[in-house]
């Protein structure tokens, strides 16, 4: 069975997510929606850098969009700055009676107890209205911080803490204003970007830890969060541009899932703009992936090392994201109606993709 796909978005994320859609043989390629009007028109191949075209032209006619009837839409345009916007676009996706995965709101993977229910009810209610379904996932929030540590817990005998790592160089990832505004990099150390200001951490991966914990049959006390920063010793170049010497150059930031006073679940990121800052923190396997480690019996550490045929971290960073919805959606579209976690899916395979 051969299932109609839009792609909603063709940035960091969109631009691999259209490759991915064009791999899987139970995918058709219908439509494609772009936010500029110097996109519209142009051939998804070529917005895609496949170096073929693919006979579908990108609008920012969102009628257009609607008027395809697609199955499904694979919605990988920026949220971080857009929120309430982009809950409107998700919103009215659904109420036309069109499946949507979503790489974002990121806190819509697992929102119950995340965030206030007004802001999730319009999502759940279009999704009845429409009797379809909305999943939110990619590799973190997502898999690296969903399956992949619930599939370790199902080895344990006892758990006492599931610690779920992000360990990245981000030099290469090119994108200014998550780097810059969003994380404060190479900022003043005294200024408190989006990402740190009180909540925010735990808006954007409290559903990490609250997934995890239902996951696990634990109720949380609450959820905690922490960071520290680290200066740039020197001025240098990244892909975002230049990180002056004083500036911000290193994060660390914890959200913690509390139980009894003790940390149960958590999420940490390790993030860096070059390899030598920071080098008493934890150091990545490899380039850099992700990371579970389990406290119980037995102890575990597994490591998910990342590296794109380009030779950069980031790049697969970027593909695992985009692949993690491309593959879910036949059994989103399969899936209850409703707003979908991770919990609620069966096993999501690359089916079609080898050979």
């Amino acid at each position: 069975m051969s299932y109609r796909v839009v792609l909603w978005g063709t940035g960091n994320v969109g631009r691999h997510a259209l490759i991915g859609i064009d791999a899987r043989p139970d995918l058709e390629l219908v439509g494609v929606w772009v936010s500029s009007a110097e996109k519209a028109g142009r051939d998804a191949g070529e917005l895609a850098g496949l170096g073929r075209t693919l006979g579908v032209s990108a609008t920012n006619d969102v009628e257009a969009i609607l008027a395809l009837e697609p199955d499904c839409v694979v919605h990988t345009a920026m949220a971080d700055n857009r929120l309430m916007e982009a809950l409107d676009d998700l919103a009215m996706l659904l109420r036309a009676g069109i499946n949507v995965v979503s790489s974002g709101p990121v806190f819509l993977q697992y929102p119950d107890g995340v965030v206030a229910p007004e802001m999730i009810d319009p999502l759940r209610n279009a999704a009845a209205a429409g009797g379809v379904s909305l999943w939110v996932n990619g590799i973190d929030p997502g898999f690296a911080n969903d399956w992949l540590p619930l599939m370790l817990t199902s080895v344990c005998e006892r758990i006492d803490e599931v610690r779920c790592f992000e360990i990245l160089n981000y030099a290469t990832y090119d994108q200014a204003m998550v780097v810059f505004d969003i994380m404060g990099f190479g900022q003043a150390m005294d200024h408190i970007p989006m990402l740190l200001q009180p909540t925010v951490l735990t808006m954007a991966w409290g559903s990490v830890v609250r997934q995890l914990a239902a996951g696990l049959d634990v109720e949380l006390d609450a959820v905690e969060e922490s960071y520290v920063r680290l200066p740039a010793p020197e001025t240098f170049q990244i892909a975002s541009g230049t990180v002056e010497k004083g500036t911000v150059a290193g994060l660390r930031f914890e959200v913690r899932g509390m139980r009894a006073g003790k940390a149960v679940v958590v999420l940490e990121h390790v993030t860096r703009l070059r390899d030598d800052i920071g080098p008493d923190w934890p150091q990545p396997t490899g380039q850099g992936g992700y990371r579970v480690t389990i406290k119980g019996e037995p102890n575990y550490t597994l490591d998910l090392q990342m590296l794109g045929s380009d030779g950069d971290h980031n790049t697969a960073g970027l593909k695992a994201t985009a692949m993690r919805l491309v593959n879910a959606v036949p059994a989103v579209i399969a899936g209850a109606p409703g707003l979908l976690t991770a919990l609620d899916l069966p096993l999501v395979t690359g089916r079609g993709l080898a050979g």
